[in-house]
């Protein structure tokens, strides 16, 4: 069963020159002609050519325009030129599993192989490929990879044992492999290269996670994981969590305690006392009163100054980002447009909640609370409380596990259940406790000083690569007592449900830039500078500007089509006010102290999951394609594409075994 896809005509802007229209009607015939599934639509300078686009340096407009209409129809989209305008159709979700696997796998690695052209990426790969010395060893990143073959005799003369097997978790760091001299990210980023789609930084927090086998010599690479700041928004993890404000509302309205209502006085407070003022009182814009007796006045002088330091910021010709936030000065990047803006603006909402529900919360009692919630003014505020503290606490004790997944030939013994369930193990949980005890860089400088945030996680949360089916985390759940938690509870992986198809992944880097220049060249107001603190997600928000400037319709353009499947991982048992704060402390399901987890987890998959699938042919059979010799055919060897004058690669690298 397919779902209906809806037509979106595209056409440039009416102050755009005559030829420029031309060139994109130009185009757009051409790329209708396109099949669907054509090899190379994403070469744009071909299309160029095709359609006799010439001087965009000169045409902003058409640029991003053709830009976008290429990756489209790359994506699958198609084309029908009517009239004016070019009529596109989004690619149909197909009901069969296998066809539409393979419809986003082909989306993925026009990405992935994009990137893996880059002249700084091919140069990355071939020297990671490159034999050096190390210590008395010639070594390079084949000597991370394991052969198949030795792995499935061993499987067989053996069994899915410790011996054959034995996984450990390594936390990557600014440091070295001992084994290799490789940089243990160097170790990561290229064996990340191997996914089906692009290699990406994540904004914000970010934490990589190797899974390696110390029964190898040099510690075979099994599978990566990361651990990053989670997506903000996400209904069905929300929901799940209880923690969505009307939700989370609803049951506190149904039974309100002292304890929700102490909860809700101290955000109040510790709002205001967050945020610096010196420069509003020194300015005019405060005086000393108004903090304690607040007047709508003094609401609209903050929100006025607010607007006039966005747009400072926004039109500012040169933009200053925080290199090294442990030795900033707090005041000094308080007092920047950006943070400027963000502080009156966050004041005068916490100056209008305290007026307008405070009074309700002194003192804080279960009688005042229900008293607030027969006052819609009070009941808005304090949905404004809870959206705030959901806000600043899902980046801080909520994550989402953005790369997990085995290497060959260790994935076809399941091994990617091996890496989420050790991404979530107390090793892991205790380096990301470890990595972030420091100042958040914007909660310090909306208060002008070293703010620290809670840096002990109570979910993580992931999607599946596909949406039509079965994925590694189906059915992963294991009893609680291998990470130290009691026997009679069980960990894992939960379905929350399935995301909405949106995003940017869709769109090249090339379309982006071309997007941005012709935002800026068309007068926008909004600048977008990728500066943390700016907002989230600044790539999704550099298209939409640009989209805005060729007047095209965003939300259409932004679904990429692509459902994926959300899973979840709760950590705790008080998972919903510990999470938004209620709760001080976590009620961990594991032990986040135990310190042997890993050979405790190893020892459950083997047993759960590997033990059966190294007992088939057919298993053994796969594992035996990857091979260490010359040439090197190993699913664990970054795929660099070839042809288009590419060269092949690895032709002069060294075999690991004969």
């Amino acid at each position: 069963m397919k779902e209906e896809a809806k037509l979106v005509p595209l056409s440039l802007p009416a102050d755009s020159s005559r030829g420029e229209r031309q060139g994109f009607a130009r185009l757009c015939t051409q790329l209708a002609s396109t099949p669907v599934g054509a090899e190379a639509v994403g070469d744009h300078e071909r299309w160029m050519k095709a359609a006799k686009i010439n001087n965009l340096y000169d045409q902003p407009l058409l640029a991003a325009a053709a830009h976008v209409a290429i990756d489209l129809v790359d994506q699958g989209w198609t084309v029908r030129v009517d009239k004016s305008k070019a009529v596109f159709t989004p690619p149909s979700v197909h009901g069969d599993r296998k066809v539409e696997k393979a419809r986003i796998r082909r989306q993925e690695h026009l990405r992935r192989d994009e990137q893996l052209r880059k002249s700084s990426v091919r140069r990355f790969v071939e020297g990671m490929e490159r034999t050096h010395q190390h210590g008395d060893r010639l070594v390079s990143v084949f000597n991370l990879m394991r052969d198949g073959r030795e792995m499935a005799d061993a499987l067989q003369r053996a069994g899915a044992s410790a011996d054959v097997i034995k996984p450990y978790v390594q936390i990557v760091d600014s440091s070295t492999c001992e084994l290799t001299g490789f940089k243990l990210h160097d170790i990561w980023r290229y064996f990340r290269h191997t996914w089906s789609n692009a290699y990406a930084t994540v904004p914000g927090r970010s934490m990589p996670i190797l899974v390696r086998d110390a029964a190898t010599e040099f510690h075979a690479v099994i599978g990566l994981a990361a651990i990053s700041s989670p997506v903000v928004q996400i209904a069905e993890r929300d929901h799940w969590m209880g923690w969505e404000t009307d939700q989370f509302l609803e049951q506190v309205q149904a039974e309100p305690t002292a304890d929700i209502a102490g909860w809700l006085a101290q955000r109040i407070e510790g709002q205001q006392r967050e945020i610096y003022v010196d420069d509003l009182l020194r300015d005019g814009i405060l005086q000393p009163t108004d903090l304690a007796a607040p007047t709508p006045e003094v609401i609209a002088r903050l929100r006025a100054d607010a607007d006039r330091h966005r747009q400072r910021h926004h039109q500012a010709s040169t933009i200053r980002a925080v290199r090294n936030i442990d030795r900033e000065a707090w005041v000094e990047r308080a007092e920047t447009d950006l943070f400027r803006s963000k502080r009156s603006s966050a004041l005068a909402e916490a100056l209008e909640i305290a007026s307008l529900l405070g009074g309700y919360l002194s003192p804080p009692t279960m009688e005042g609370l229900t008293k607030a919630f027969s006052d819609p003014k009070a009941r808005s505020q304090m949905r404004r409380v809870v959206r705030r503290a959901r806000g600043e606490r899902v980046g801080t004790v909520i994550a989402d596990l953005t790369v997990c997944g085995a290497v060959a030939p260790y994935s076809a013994l399941a091994a990617g259940k091996l890496v989420g369930a050790l991404a979530v193990s107390p090793q892991v949980l205790s380096a990301y406790r470890e990595k972030y005890a420091r100042p958040s860089e914007i909660a310090s400088a909306m208060a002008g000083r070293p703010i620290l945030r809670e840096p002990r996680l109570s979910f993580v949360g992931t999607t599946s690569l596909y949406g039509t089916g079965s994925s590694q985390y189906n059915r992963l759940f294991w009893p609680a007592d291998v990470m130290g938690g009691e026997s009679d509870i069980r960990m894992g992986f939960h379905e929350l449900g399935r995301s909405r198809s949106f995003g940017t992944s869709h769109f090249s880097d090339e379309t982006v830039d071309a997007l941005v220049r012709a935002s800026t060249l068309s007068g926008s107001l909004v600048r977008v500078n990728s500066l943390f603190g700016e907002g989230v997600s600044p790539r999704l928000r550099k298209v939409r500007v640009g989209l805005a400037a060729l007047g095209w319709p965003a939300n259409e353009l932004l679904k990429h089509g692509r459902e994926r499947i959300l899973y979840g991982v709760p950590l705790v048992e008080n998972l919903r006010d510990y999470s938004l704060g209620v709760d001080q402390e976590p009620r961990y399901l594991l032990n986040p102290e135990l310190t042997e987890a890993d050979a405790k987890v190893s020892e459950w998959w083997l047993e759960r999951w590997c033990r059966r699938r190294a007992t088939q042919e057919h298993v053994l059979e796969s594992m035996r394609s990857h091979r260490l010799v010359r040439p090197v055919e190993h699913g664990a060897r970054v795929p660099l594409p070839v042809g288009e004058g590419m060269p092949a690669p690895g032709e002069e690298m060294f075999p690991i075994s004969d």
